[in-house]
């Protein structure tokens, strides 16, 4: 089939942006090597193309934006918002947006979120799993989520590490455990806060199978939907708003995580994510082409699933 699958899970990596986290952290150009300090939208071109790829959701990865600096934050944010706006323009067709934020800076984050969406044309917002340890539900955040909800945005969360969890193994790097760990944490976050029940305009979606949320569902369910006050905040249910949430298939596409996936989620709301650069497409491509599904299903996944959160791209 030509090139028709849709990367919900694809990140922009503009080279003055990411020369500059890497003068900030060393030790993230040390890890990552010198590889994605070269990443064009023309490499990225070639790659979806090999992969079937006619369509990538660009977003930012971690660490992002924020790190305490007001003023760099919003100069961060606007200067990638505007790259991945400029690949867009470059690429008729081939490239979405997930415009990125700084929610601990409340006022540049709603004008950021007023210029990515009314300006830029971007097809949602972008958030991480934490900022300075704060979870998503967090109260903090709270007049940002309101703004999305107003706005019925769709909203792509990716992890990072979580500051209380660093280094409690030396050494092991923070995708192979602690990133599905703080995805899951920060899902719990908004449902203990009433986040998602005050929000149900949104929709979300949530990196690599939604972290380790179809494992855990049936014990957060119990546990939150036990406590009498967690349960008021959520008067449809726990079980309903963690229902409501979308995944990908990045580095969440082998047989037992799509099994507990399929078990846990609607279908519909299953979404092929590669993770691209960091992760080849092939790998997720590979991955799903030996789990069984019906052909219907497997389009759903590549495709259709994105296409009914993004109809714009039915004519793209």
């Amino acid at each position: 089939m030509a090139n028709h699958r849709i990367d919900i899970h694809h990140h922009f990596l503009p080279q003055r942006y990411m020369h500059e986290e890497h003068e900030r952290i060393p030790n993230v150009a040390h890890n990552i090597g010198d590889r994605l300090l070269k990443w064009t939208p023309a490499q990225a071109i070639e790659v979806m193309d090999k992969n079937g790829i006619a369509v990538a959701i660009g977003s930012v990865s971690t660490p992002g934006p924020w790190f305490g600096d007001v003023a760099a934050a919003r100069r961060l944010s606007r200067e990638w918002n505007e790259a991945a706006a400029e690949a867009q323009r470059q690429y008729p067709g081939r490239f979405g947006i997930f415009a990125t934020i700084a929610p601990p800076d409340p006022d540049g984050a709603l004008k950021e979120i007023e210029y990515a969406l009314d300006t830029l044309k971007a097809d949602g917002i972008g958030l991480l799993s934490n900022y300075d340890g704060k979870s998503l539900g967090d109260a903090a955040f709270a007049p940002v989520w309101a703004e999305l909800n107003r706005r019925k945005c769709l909203i792509y969360v990716h992890p990072t590490m979580h500051q209380a969890c660093t280094g409690l193994i030396p050494g092991l790097m923070p995708q192979a455990i602690e990133f599905p760990l703080d995805t899951t944490r920060t899902i719990t976050s908004l449902l203990v806060s009433g986040t998602l029940a005050k929000c149900p305009e949104v929709r979300i979606i949530f990196s690599h199978g939604g972290g380790t949320l179809p494992f855990l569902a049936g014990r957060i369910n119990e546990v939150v939907g036990r406590n009498k006050e967690y349960a008021a905040r959520n008067p449809r249910g726990v079980k309903v708003e963690m229902q409501r949430l979308y995944c990908d298939t990045a580095s969440a596409a082998s047989v037992p995580q799509l099994a507990a996936m399929f078990a846990f989620y609607d279908p519909a709301h299953i979404l092929f994510g590669s993770d691209y650069p960091f992760i080849p497409p092939d790998h997720v491509v590979d991955e799903l082409a030996k789990y069984p599904m019906s052909e219907t299903m497997r389009l759903a996944i590549d495709r259709e699933n994105a296409l009914a959160l993004l109809p714009r791209l039915k004519t793209a």
